[in-house]
C-alpha cells in the first residue's frame, strides 16, 4: 500500500525504534518492580470487582490524574530547542561577564519559542506577539534573557501587567476569546499600547515559522565591565534564515490543517540537520547619553533608534537539538528575569522592575520552590544556605545551614561584589503613570518610513478584521485617539474598512 511521505515528527517512533533494536524492557511499577500484567485489571472472576489490592491499577490512575502541572498564564503553548551560543566580537570594554569573556567561546543555551494569549491547545498561527527566551548555562550561573519577537511591549509599568493580559485572555462570563471589546477598549485609553499593537497587526504578527523571526530583549539591562563602569545596553537576535510572515486568511487555513505548524516546523528542520541559528547584538547608552536622551530610554514601548545607537555585533545563536521529553524540557523549564550573572544588571525599567518578581513566583506556583533543581533549570553548581522544601533532589549534604559560620560554609563573591554597581538615585515617593508621555512619534515613524504601500493596507484590513467587531463607541475612539494619531492616513484606511464591513451592534458606553 502506498504512503504519502511522513516527515521527522510523524517518524519519530519508528526511528526510536529503529535506535532500540534490543530486547523489549520489563514494564516495571514507578518503583522499580516488575508488572505482571499491563493490560487487565485484578478482579474477582470475570464480572466481579476489582481488588484494592491491585496496586499497578492504583499507581497508574493515581499517577495519570496528576501527569499535568497548572498551565502557565501566559506563553502556555510553546516549543523549544537546544544549541549554543557562540561569541564572535569582543565586548569585554562593556561587560565583564565571562559568557562573553574570549571570542570563539561557546556556551549551551536552551530556548524556548511561544505565543502569548493562547492556552496550550490554541493553534500556532493565530496573531499574537511571541516568546523568545534564551537560558545560557554559563560558568557563572543561568543568565536566562526573557524576550520576545517585537523590540517593544503593549505597557511600561508591571502593575499594568495582568489588566493588559486579562484583555487578551477569555470573557470571564461568556469564556470567548478573543474579546474585541475588552482588547480595543485597552488599547483606546491607554496610548502606549499603539507602537506594540501596530506591530501586532502588521506582517510580523503571524510568522511563517519561529526560525524567520527576530528576537529582542525588549527591555532595558545594564552592562558592568571590569573597571565597574556601567552602561545599558538593550538585546537583539537577528534570523539568519530571514523573515517570512503568513497572511490572515493562509494562516486561518493552516491553523485549521495543521494546529502544530510551528511546532513541527522546528522540531523537523533540526531533526532533519537544518539548524536555525541567529546573529546576536547589542545597543550601548552611556549613563550619561541617557540623562540627554529625548525620550525615556526605560520606556518598553519605545525602541532605542539605531541611528543613534547602532547595532554592536556580539556572537551567534544556533539550535541543534530537540528535546528528549516536551514535559520535562520545555513545559517544565523556566525562565526567570531575575536569574542574571555578575557583569549584566537591572535597569530602572519598570516592567523590568515587575518581572524580577514575577516570573520566579509563577514558577514557585507552577512547579515548586525547587525548580532550580530540575535539569533543564540546573546550574553547574550551586552553593548556599537554602535548604530542602518539596521535590528536593540534591539539599548541599551537611555543609553548614547559616551564614555566618565558623565551618567553612560558602562566602560572598568578591568578583561578584566588584561587578555590582553603586547607582545615585534620587526623588520623591510617589506613583507617577507615565502613560501620556509621547505615544505617537515611533508609531508614525514605522508606518511613513518603514512600511511600503502595500504593508500599510494590510495592516489597516488586519485592524479592521479586530476593530469592527468591537462596540462602535470603541471603534470611533480607536480611530479617533489612537490610528489618527499615528497617521490620518491610517485613520482613514480603517475607518473605510470599517463602513464596508458588516455591521454590529452599538451599546451606549
Amino acid at each position: 500500500m502506498a504512503t504519502p511521505k511522513r516527515d521527522a515528527a510523524a517518524e519519530q517512533l519508528t526511528q526510536q525504534s529503529k535506535k532500540h533494536q534490543v530486547d523489549k524492557d520489563v514494564i516495571t511499577a514507578n518503583w522499580g518492580t516488575a508488572v505482571a500484567g499491563k493490560d487487565a485489571s485484578l478482579t474477582v472472576g470475570y464480572n466481579g470487582p476489582i481488588l484494592l489490592q491491585d496496586y499497578t491499577l492504583i499507581d497508574e490512575i493515581a499517577h495519570f490524574t496528576r501527569e499535568r502541572i497548572p498551565e502557565r498564564v501566559v506563553h502556555a503553548k510553546g516549543a523549544g530547542a537546544f544549541g549554543y551560543f557562540e561569541v564572535t566580537h569582543d565586548i569585554s570594554q562593556y561587560s565583564a561577564a565571562k559568557v562573553f569573556s574570549e571570542i570563539g567561546k561557546k556556551t549551551p543555551i536552551a530556548v524556548r519559542f511561544s505565543q502569548v494569549a493562547g492556552e496550550m491547545g490554541y493553534p500556532d498561527t493565530v496573531r499574537d506577539v511571541r516568546g523568545f527566551a534564551l537560558k545560557f548555562y554559563t560558568e557563572d550561573g543561568i543568565w536566562d534573557l526573557v524576550g520576545n519577537n517585537f523590540p517593544v511591549f503593549f505597557v511600561k509599568d508591571s502593575i499594568l501587567f495582568p489588566d493588559f493580559i486579562h484583555t487578551v485572555k477569555r470573557n470571564p462570563k461568556t469564556h470567548i476569546r478573543p474579546d474585541y471589546d475588552m482588547f480595543w477598549d485597552f488599547i483606546s485609553l491607554r496610548a502606549e499600547s499603539t507602537h506594540t499593537m501596530l506591530m501586532m497587526f502588521s506582517d510580523r504578527g503571524i510568522p511563517n515559522s519561529y526560525r524567520h523571526q527576530h528576537g529582542y530583549g525588549v527591555n532595558t539591562f545594564a552592562f558592568v565591565n571590569a573597571a565597574g563602569e556601567f552602561n545599558y545596553v538593550k538585546f537583539h537576535w537577528m534570523s539568519n534564515q530571514g523573515i517570512a510572515n503568513l497572511g490572515s486568511a493562509e494562516a486561518e487555513r493552516v491553523a485549521g490543517n495543521d494546529p502544530e505548524y510551528l511546532i513541527r516546523d522546528l522540531f523537523n528542520n533540526i531533526e532533519n540537520g537544518n539548524y536555525p541559528s541567529w546573529s546576536f547584538y547589542i545597543q550601548i547608552m552611556t549613563p550619561e547619553q541617557a540623562a540627554k536622551n529625548p525620550y525615556d530610554p526605560f520606556d518598553d514601548t519605545k525602541v532605542w533608534l539605531h541611528a543613534d545607537y547602532p547595532l554592536i555585533p556580539v556572537g551567534r545563536l544556533v539550535l541543534n537539538k530537540n528535546p528528549k521529553s516536551y514535559f520535562a524540557e520545555v513545559e517544565q523549564i523556566a525562565f526567570d528575569v531575575a536569574h542574571l550573572i555578575p557583569g549584566i544588571e537591572p535597569s530602572p525599567d519598570r516592567m523590568v522592575q515587575g518581572r524580577l518578581f514575577n516570573y520566579g513566583d509563577t514558577h514557585r506556583y507552577r512547579i515548586g520552590v525547587n525548580v532550580t533543581q530540575l535539569p533543564v533549570n540546573s546550574p553547574f553548581k550551586v552553593a548556599n544556605y537554602s535548604r530542602d522544601g518539596r521535590h528536593t533532589i540534591q539539599s548541599q549534604g551537611g555543609a553548614p545551614v547559616y551564614h555566618p559560620n565558623s565551618f567553612r560554609g560558602p562566602e560572598d563573591d568578591r568578583r561578584a561584589r566588584a561587578l555590582a554597581p553603586v547607582l545615585p538615585l534620587n526623588g520623591d515617593v510617589k506613583r507617577i503613570d507615565s502613560g501620556g508621555d509621547d505615544n505617537f512619534t515611533q508609531p508614525g515613524l514605522l508606518y511613513r518610513r518603514v512600511m511600503n504601500e502595500g504593508e500599510k493596507q494590510r495592516l489597516a484590513d488586519n485592524i479592521v478584521s479586530w476593530l469592527a467587531r468591537a462596540n462602535t463607541v470603541i471603534q470611533e475612539r480607536t480611530i479617533t485617539n489612537i490610528l489618527n494619531k499615528v497617521d490620518e492616513d491610517l485613520g482613514r484606511r480603517v475607518r473605510e474598512g470599517i463602513n464596508n464591513s458588516q455591521p454590529h451592534a452599538t451599546v451606549d458606553l
